[in-house]
């Protein structure tokens, strides 16, 4: 059922639906299982309730999220209201400023698939007391999973995809939180991934030890120790971001690992081989674009977006050649935009491939302005006008 066909449904069936969750007799539906890849490999799960159970598990995270949330940590920054990533990013500069310059990264691993029903409901229980709504609850984590169409049960998690799922998730890892302001740490933490600040090598590490420990003996979590380290800001990525020291202070960048994500999927937006229009090409590409560089506005090294806008049209003028398959239409595209016959007649006859001829007259004739008649968006333009904003 789409969400469109919901609302009809619900005008004549809500009296029912209704009176089974106020019976405290309400089943949800199977999630469906949706994996997506990660960028570093493997995949992701995601659990995907139907559209009416969507809507109860938003209508109980509009009444849950003000009776847990002003109590969670000052320092844990992931889906809550008026938080976002670039405060946790934010704190860890500040953090490295003040003389805190290694860094505890650890990486839950699987958490939304591992954590434990019993200990997440007791948690839960301390603030909730209405019996029929923690039997709600309960009965979503235990709704079965349906994959290529067969229902399996579903002993721990809390699958991602459903409106309820990451209160749930801050609800347990408040646990750590609270450990780690009572030990006086600094840190800050996005959901399962938890960053810990300390002046040496050797803390760090202490860190690491008792912090595994607590949440492997407390939380029945595990810390995925290929993932997890310990060591300086600037080599470790956070949030897609990385730090580095600039005159005696620290400034946000792209993490190295982001740039790599970053090339991949714009290689396979421009992908020579497949057959697209340019005008469909540009559509594409812009979407992806505009995304990315909304949430990577917050880092500070401009030069950087300078030099993938460079290559991100150097893949374009490259995608323009290959489409340009005979040499009589070399000549034809190559005189329209204005370039002398003795170059024209050079360019059309090469042997070269599209990436080297992508350099060069078609670099100065497929210019920033050509792209930016044809509507492809300027990623460093972009960056200052929303920095601006």
């Amino acid at each position: 059922m789409t969400v469109e066909e919901l609302w009809p449904w619900l005008r004549e069936h809500w009296t029912e639906v209704r009176a089974v969750l106020l019976e405290g007799t309400y089943k949800p539906m199977p999630v469906r299982q949706v994996e997506i890849p990660k960028p570093a490999g493997g995949v992701r799960k995601l659990g995907i309730p139907t559209s009416l159970d969507r809507l109860i598990q938003q209508a109980v995270l509009q009444v849950l999220n003000p009776i847990f949330d002003p109590e969670f940590s000052t320092y844990s920054f992931g889906f809550r209201p008026g938080r976002r990533a670039w405060d946790a990013v934010a704190a860890a500069r500040e953090y490295a400023e003040q003389g805190y310059e290694w860094v505890c990264d650890l990486d839950i691993s699987q958490f939304f698939d591992r954590v434990n029903h019993d200990l997440l409901m007791a948690r839960v229980a301390r603030k909730v007391e209405d019996k029929r709504v923690l039997k709600l609850i309960r009965s979503y984590l235990q709704a079965g999973i349906m994959v290529n169409g067969v229902v399996m049960d579903r002993e721990a998690g809390t699958p991602q995809g459903g409106p309820l799922s990451p209160l749930l998730s801050n609800i347990l890892l408040d646990d750590l939180d609270k450990e780690l302001e009572k030990r006086g740490h600094h840190f800050a933490r996005y959901a399962d991934d938890c960053n810990v600040y300390v002046r040496s090598r050797r803390a760090g590490e202490r860190v690491m030890e008792s912090v595994t420990k607590f949440l492997e003996e407390r939380l029945r979590l595990q810390v995925n120790q290929d993932k997890s380290a310990v060591d300086r800001p600037w080599k470790r990525k956070f949030l897609g971001f990385s730090l580095y020291k600039h005159k005696g202070g620290y400034k946000i960048r792209l993490a190295p690992k982001t740039v790599e994500r970053f090339k991949g999927r714009v290689r396979e937006l421009t992908n020579r081989n497949r057959s697209q229009n340019l005008a469909a090409r540009i559509e594409a590409l812009n979407r992806y674009l505009r995304g990315w560089i909304g949430y990577y506005r917050l880092i500070e090294t401009p030069s950087t977006l300078r030099d993938l806008e460079g290559w991100v049209r150097h893949r374009m003028r490259a995608c323009v050649w290959k489409t340009w398959k005979r040499v009589r239409t070399r000549y034809r595209e190559l005189r329209a935009l204005g370039l002398p016959d003795w170059v024209v007649h050079e360019m059309a006859n090469a042997r070269k491939g599209p990436w080297r001829m992508a350099h060069g007259p078609m670099n100065r004739a497929l210019d920033n302005a050509y792209w930016r008649t044809q509507g492809l968006i300027s990623l460093i333009e972009t960056y200052e006008r929303l920095r601006q904003a």
